[in-house]
């Protein structure tokens, strides 16, 4: 019987690149087609259900069922004209992923004569089986019944089945019987609202013309791609989303000639692909290229508001995957498939707008916008000062935990980069009570190359090792994992900010009390926000040891362990927090980390079992047929009277020996291990084993294994090798 792995190895190799015709001239005949978007309600609409409907959208005002019946039927009609047959209520269950149940637009009536049928009720209002989604205790298994809800700021869209035919896609909202939330869009768009009502009161003491506050999100996502044969070949990839075992190739990113080079043809082609489909969908893709990491890529998006950007994130994932497969390629967004290159990441960029199209984050040259802008700057940095384990909770996984803290990812310890000018501008107004932020000319470099256009400066660096980086307009989370849902983290620093505006209006209450003029009354409160969260500012290496050194004098936590840090959501500050912002009660916080717990849990459990079978079922019993050939070389040797030939010979098979041994030794304590994990009651003590007792026999066998595969011939070798998954494409 052949290896699997040259099998797969020439099936990879054979593969050609598929061409992809673009659907139009230009994108803008073809943007956005796919998506029931304010454009086509205009045009399907009368003026009064569309007038009510954008109301909704934009105010939050409430859709009545009349209007629902409306807007139903406009939506049977424009996705039926596009080959739709069946609809779904999409919605973001705490799974991690997506989920839909289709119901066919066919139906019969009393006569038996069969219509097409979409009511304003089937369209606001559908009931999943609640029983069989993650609730954290907050219902039985034996309890069903859950109801999704149409959220209207999120366009519907149509999805193409890949078999003839497409399905209407509601995004909604997911709640429990009992009313809780089991999603992530539930407590994201309460957390919107929160904050869009604490930013805007506070924009009153500057400009009255401000009604409405934004936030905004740019979602970059990294993603490792591999030949699909060769994926298929490695069940750790199929089973855990990550490498358990493999050797660093010769040659990895050290060269560092992979970042922004030459797309494989075959890559680029797969890119093209899902663009087309994801600008169909009204999903703004603007850039693509190589990551630092042989075998990694990134796309990354137009600014949008965060709800339709986490939608839009979600759903280009899953976008990613089917095209994926038209194209033999298998997408990775594991936080760290392959051990000693970089991981991947979402970094999420973050920033405020108004109704009045000015970005509450760009930097002004006039004092009172200016004023403004550092409000605004100083608050985000108190909020994530006070509430930096709390965000540290919102990027905790099992897969994070591999990337937090390696040499691509920011460290688990969170940090805040502001840049030279505004650090600067914050210590003259503690200092001087004056803000000395002035924008000035643009400054040009000066290459002394006159056919090269000027190059304009930026005032302020960038950071790639600060986990929340301030970048010139926006702030940057980049810890957040490339498997993740975004909203996990946008539901905390939406309300952490949202809360700390709130106690900004209160404190500035009380100081204007003591001050004839309100920006002496601001500047005092924003001195002593900075005097107090200071200490969260770091300009230098987040990769480096001093840093670490650095922040425990400065007393910041570096929480490493995912069990710890989720831990933090239900301590009683978070619990209260969420639940005086109107965010989540204390049941739905506890039950999300209740179910983040066993997550973590599986997400162990799965990679330790797999550990397990690839090393006993795999590497150990290629070994010890690797070994049987040695012994019959060194008895052949031996037998010639080639006695000193055969040492180096006995020398490996006893290295083998040892190697087999230790292996056995370690898995068969991992599976032990795990066993007294698994007959503990208690989900917390439960994950605390896992990533104590378990885990702690993850790098002992893979370092073994990762020897032996040194040590085996190359051609006996059972497992894709990552000089093979990452350049092979």
């Amino acid at each position: 019987m052949a290896n699997l792995r040259f099998s797969a190895l020439t099936t990879a190799q054979n593969r050609q690149a598929i061409p992809v015709a673009p659907p139009a001239e230009r994108i803008a005949d073809y943007y956005g087609i796919y998506t029931f978007n304010k454009e086509t309600m205009r045009t399907l609409l009368s003026a009064d259900a569309y007038k009510r409907i954008t109301e909704a959208i934009d105010n939050n005002a409430r859709i009545d069922r009349d209007i629902a019946d409306e807007v139903a039927n406009a939506m049977r009609s424009w996705a039926l004209s596009k080959g739709a047959t069946h609809y779904t209520h999409w919605f973001q269950p705490l799974t991690g992923s997506t989920a839909e149940k289709h119901d066919s637009f066919f139906d019969l009536a009393s006569d038996g004569k069969a219509i097409e049928k979409f009511k304003g009720s089937a369209l606001v209002q559908q009931e999943p089986d609640a029983s069989s989604f993650p609730s954290g205790g907050l219902r039985n298994t034996f309890e069903a019944r859950g109801y999704t809800g149409w959220d209207p700021s999120s366009p519907a869209f149509l999805m193409d089945n890949g078999a003839g035919g497409k399905t209407l896609c509601i995004p909604s909202v997911f709640i429990s019987y009992t009313g809780e939330a089991l999603d992530y869009k539930t407590p994201l768009l309460k957390s919107l609202a929160a904050l869009d009502k604490a930013a805007t009161a506070v924009c009153q003491y500057f400009d009255r013309n401000i009604d409405k506050v934004i936030p905004t999100l740019g979602v970059e996502q990294e993603y490792f791609l591999v030949d699909k044969a060769l994926y298929v070949a490695r069940p750790d990839l199929v089973m855990a989303g990550r490498t358990v075992f493999g050797h660093q190739p010769a040659r990895g990113q050290q060269l560092e000639d992979h970042y922004f080079g030459s797309i494989p043809p075959r890559v680029n082609a797969f890119m093209v692909d899902f663009e087309f489909e994801a600008l169909k969908l009204g999903i703004p893709v603007r850039t693509r290229h190589n990551e630092v990491a042989p075998g990694q890529f990134e796309v990354a998006p137009t600014f949008e508001e965060v709800n339709l950007a986490i939608d839009h994130n979600a759903l280009l994932m899953d976008l990613m995957d089917k095209v994926a497969e038209k194209h033999s390629f298998k997408v990775l967004f594991h936080e760290k498939p392959f051990a000693g290159i970089n991981g991947s990441g979402k970094h999420n960029n973050w920033a405020l707008a108004t109704d009045t199209g000015i970005n509450l984050l760009a930097p002004s040259s006039k004092p009172k916008e200016t004023l403004r802008f550092i409000t605004f700057v100083v608050n985000v940095v108190k909020a994530v000062h006070d509430h930096a384990d709390l965000l540290r909770a919102s990027i905790a996984s099992a897969g994070n935990e591999y990337r937090l803290g390696a040499n691509e990812a920011p460290p688990a310890i969170m940090s805040i980069f502001l840049g030279e000018t505004l650090t600067k501008a914050l210590e003259d107004l503690d200092n001087k009570s004056e803000i000395a932020l002035n924008k000035g000319d643009n400054v040009y470099y000066k290459l002394g190359l006159n056919r090269v256009p000027a190059l304009i400066r930026d005032n302020t660096d960038r950071n790639r090792t600060s986990p929340f980086a301030f970048t010139g307009n926006k702030f940057e989370f980049r810890a957040v994992g490339g498997g993740a849902n975004s909203a996990s983290t946008m539901i905390v620093l939406n309300t952490i900010v949202a809360n700390q505006l709130v106690q900004f209006r209160k404190d500035l209450e009380a100081q204007l009390e003591q001050f004839d003029k309100k920006e002496l009354a601001v500047v005092e409160v924003l001195k002593q926000y900075y005097r107090a969260s200071k200490r969260i500012l770091f300009e230098g290496n987040g990769y480096s040891n001093d840093w670490v050194a650095e922040a425990e004098k400065r007393g910041l936590s570096n929480i490493r362990s995912t069990p710890e840090a989720l831990n933090v959501y239900t301590q009683p500050d978070s619990l209260a927090l969420f639940e005086r912002m109107g965010i989540m009660n204390h049941a739905e916080v506890e039950a999300r980390y209740e179910i983040e717990l066993e997550k973590y849990i599986k997400n162990v459990q799965i990679e330790s079992r797999v550990m397990g079978d690839l090393a006993i079922n795999h590497v150990v019993s290629t070994a010890l047929k690797y070994m049987n050939q040695l012994t019959s070389t060194a008895k052949s040797l031996v037998d010639l009277d080639m006695v000193n030939e055969a040492q180096p010979v006995k020398g490996i098979i006893r290295e083998l020996s040892s190697r087999v041994v230790t292996i056995k030794k370690n898995v068969e304590a991992m599976i032990d291990a795990r066993k007294r994990a698994n007959n503990v009651p208690d989900t917390t003590e439960m994950a605390r084993l896992y990533a104590t007792e378990v885990k702690e026999y993850f790098d002992v066998i893979r370092y073994e294994v990762d020897k032996l595969e040194l040590l085996i011939d190359d051609e006996d070798w059972p497992l894709v090798k990552y000089r093979e998954l990452l350049f092979v494409k």
